[in-house]
């Protein structure tokens, strides 16, 4: 007799293979791209090598470099999370974890700070940057909820869509009212928009990577929900899943996450929508192994885009957000030129 494995359980098999490999590989990205962090600025490599006999170099690289590293694969990470919980949330491949409108409410609380108390992202001081940070946060929650309400809680996929394109047009309308009666925020404004891990401190690797574990944490006990909902909601209902409170949930760890990367680091684009999607490309696994893959994979893509960012016109360097949106942009219509657009290998 051959022993041979029924379909489904040897493509089981080979899913679960490919996603411990991605795993691996996306671990060992994450450490030598931290390394490669460390070493890229304004100054070079010469800081790394000096490190053990100049306090400077020691500093630029212990203050400086490595808090911006972490934090940019911190912020990827958070945004690539997100990405996936939203994908298989509303079932979309287009889904995106700004879409609850928290992208406008931190760009709007960010403006409201800078125009009432003053502060930019460069600001030097701790307590501006925390009144900063927190503005961007408490505008990021509070247009999650204005969406949750408009929607009438989380049991309407569609209506939670609708509500936060809404919210997020008004909100970005508050905001450029508050820009034209306070031009003096314009710039500072735009660091915001484009993205940028210039500004981010040990505080802020601190408070993400704590955000991070509990939003990954939650999204992979509720990611059975994520599975079942691809069957369809009726089918995830006949399951005895308690939907209402499951997708609750979700949605708490989506806005955590988007809430708490849009404050530290400012609008990045496309790197939580590309995340999930290149994940799928290599892995078709099923959620649980979903989150925590597109997870890696967003710190790897915004932590190389940093990298690449600092070095391309160094000691100059371009807005992160710019390069993600330009990279990820050309990537999706890559796909679609492939017609893989919804069911092919990368979407």
């Amino acid at each position: 007799m051959s022993a041979v494995l029924p379909p489904t359980t040897a493509v089981q098999d080979q899913r679960r293979h490919r996603g411990a490999s991605l795993l691996v590989w996306l671990l060992a990205a994450s450490a030598l791209l931290v390394l490669l962090g460390a070493s890229v600025g304004s100054t070079g490599f010469e800081s790394v090598l000096h490190m053990g006999q100049d306090a400077l170099a020691r500093q630029i690289v212990w203050d400086i470099r490595l808090p911006r590293t972490l934090g940019a694969w911190l912020a990827g990470a958070l945004l690539g999370l997100a990405g996936a919980v939203s994908q298989g949330l509303f079932r979309n491949p287009l889904a995106d974890p700004y879409l609850l409108g928290s992208a406008s409410g931190a760009a709007l609380g960010g403006a409201v700070a800078m125009a009432l108390l003053g502060v930019s992202p460069a600001a030097a001081g701790w307590l501006a940057r925390l009144g900063l940070t927190s503005a961007a946060f408490a505008g990021a929650a509070g247009a999650v909820l204005l969406t949750l309400m408009l929607a009438r809680g989380v049991q309407h996929t569609l209506r939670l869509l609708l509500a936060g394109v809404v919210v997020g047009v008004v909100l970005g309308a508050a905001r450029d009212l508050i820009q034209v009666a306070h031009p003096n925020i314009l710039e500072a404004m735009q660091v915001f928009t484009m993205g940028s891990s210039a500004f981010v401190g040990w505080q802020a690797c601190i408070l993400m990577a704590a955000a991070w574990l509990v939003c990954a944490l939650a999204a992979w006990a509720l990611s059975r929900l994520l599975d079942a909902l691809m069957l369809g909601e009726a089918t995830a209902a006949s399951l005895g899943l308690p939907l209402a409170p499951m997708r609750a949930g979700l949605i708490a760890a989506l806005a955590l996450a988007t809430g708490t990367a849009v404050a530290h680091t400012g609008l990045i684009a496309f790197v939580g929508l590309a995340a999930p999607h290149l994940v799928r490309s290599i892995a078709r696994v099923t959620h649980p192994w979903q989150v925590w893959l597109s997870s890696l994979m967003g710190g790897v893509l915004l932590l190389a885009a940093d990298v690449l960012a600092r070095w391309l016109i160094a000691p100059q360097e371009l807005p992160v957000g710019v390069l993600t949106a330009a990279l990820g942009g050309s990537y999706l219509l890559w796909l679609m030129h492939r017609r893989t657009f919804g069911g092919g290998a990368g979407l």
